[in-house]
């Protein structure tokens, strides 16, 4: 069995029975109405572990609660804080001493959210991780494959989340050889597009599966350049793998629609559209959302997502635009188990899907604007100095 797959315990085996109980579940798709019993007595959990160790969770408390989501339960309490709060706030429910890891997020701009994660917290997240590529059958423990990771090359003071993720996915199969297109300098990283080139003709000759994991701007940019330097595709041997996370983040101006990309894909390296898949996570939101072969980003068992109205917060039906709002209890280090993301996305059933997942999917549409982004994180520092 993968290491990522063997049991974790949470701080508090009394206090967090059904947090334990909802993230041992290993079928990430389940569904039903004992999951969704589950899920609302682990969140409860959540709720009270948070109240008695942050002051300012606390105080979110006694605020007029949030109206509920449909997507959630009439019985889950997620009172909302903005993705951008963190950016400013360093934030703990465990003590200092028991933060086994420190991410920030991949913002080119700006400041960067840090979040803080004690060991049931990041080993959680990386077991939800390890159930998904279970699920879809990509842990192959006696087949190696060579990887090429569009990611930042570790360095020794590199905390970057993205960078932590794509090494840890490595993990799923054995590695024949590593590329990484973000190459450490010793004062920084520099995108080497000749050596990612370099890296697909070769693992083409070898014969061996090929992961690629990362961003997705750099593999787009990867075979622009290749065309623009008329070099032929390549075939990537059968079995191979493409998982994308992490966005275009500074390169929105150079993206191409996901049918596009998908097509470039496969008509340069070979990898079929079913063994493409995109992903979405934040370091604030470590649950995995990940594509399944029709492209959606289903939401799996251990969280749940709702859209809001980005004027008055209020919960949107199916299919209209709004803010993203990820809930789980999974996290016990830091009072992030319901975040407001910046993103804009839409929320639809199941059945509009046609794939066999049972659960809701997303489609993320962007980032919301600045301005009012800017303005529930000020909101949040407010509430966060007048209270805690």
């Amino acid at each position: 069995m993968n290491r990522h797959l063997l049991p974790v315990q949470v701080p508090d085996p009394a206090s967090l029975r059904h947090v334990q109980q909802l993230c041992d579940l290993a079928a990430p798709y389940e569904q039903g109405p004992e999951t969704d019993a589950l899920f609302a007595a682990a969140m409860a959990e959540s709720n009270s572990w948070h109240a008695e160790r942050s002051p300012f969770f606390r105080s979110l408390l006694t605020d007029e609660p949030e109206t509920p989501a449909p997507a959630m339960g009439p019985d889950v309490r997620a009172p909302l804080v903005h993705a951008n709060f963190f950016k400013r706030h360093e934030l703990l429910s465990v003590p200092r001493d028991e933060v086994f890891l420190h991410l920030t997020s991949s913002g080119t701009t700006g400041q960067k959210s840090q979040m803080f994660f004690d060991e049931w917290t990041i080993r959680s997240a990386q077991r939800m991780v390890a159930r998904v590529f279970d699920h879809y059958g990509w842990i192959t423990p006696d087949r190696p494959v060579n990887y090429l990771l569009y990611s930042y090359e570790p360095a020794p003071t590199l905390k970057l989340g993205t960078s932590f993720t794509d090494n840890y996915l490595c993990d799923f199969a054995p590695a024949n050889d590593t590329t990484h297109a973000l190459r450490h300098t010793g004062t920084g990283h520099e995108f080497d597009v000749r050596g990612c080139i370099e890296a697909l003709q070769r693992y083409a000759d070898e014969g061996l599966p090929v992961r690629i994991f990362g961003f997705p701007a750099f593999l787009h940019f990867t075979l622009e350049r290749m065309r623009s330097l008329g070099i032929p595709p390549v075939q990537l041997p059968p079995g191979s793998l493409v998982v994308l996370g992490g966005g275009w983040k500074g390169h929105a101006d150079r993206q191409i629609g996901k049918d596009a990309f998908y097509a470039e894909v496969t008509e340069h390296l070979g990898i079929p559209s079913e063994r493409i898949r995109d992903t979405f996570g934040s370091v604030e939101h470590c649950v995995p959302y990940v594509e399944c072969e029709r492209h959606r980003l289903h939401v799996p068992v251990w969280s749940r997502a709702a859209v809001r109205d980005t004027a008055t917060l209020e919960p949107l039906p199916h299919g209209e635009r709004g803010y993203l709002h990820l809930v789980s209890p999974y996290i016990t280090s830091v009072p992030a188990q319901s975040v407001l993301m910046g993103d804009l996305a839409s929320l639809h059933p199941a059945e509009e899907c046609g794939c066999a997942q049972p659960t809701p999917w997303f489609t993320v549409h962007g980032r919301a604007g600045v301005s009012r982004n800017r303005s529930c994180a000020v909101a949040a520092a407010e509430l966060l100095k007048g209270k805690s």
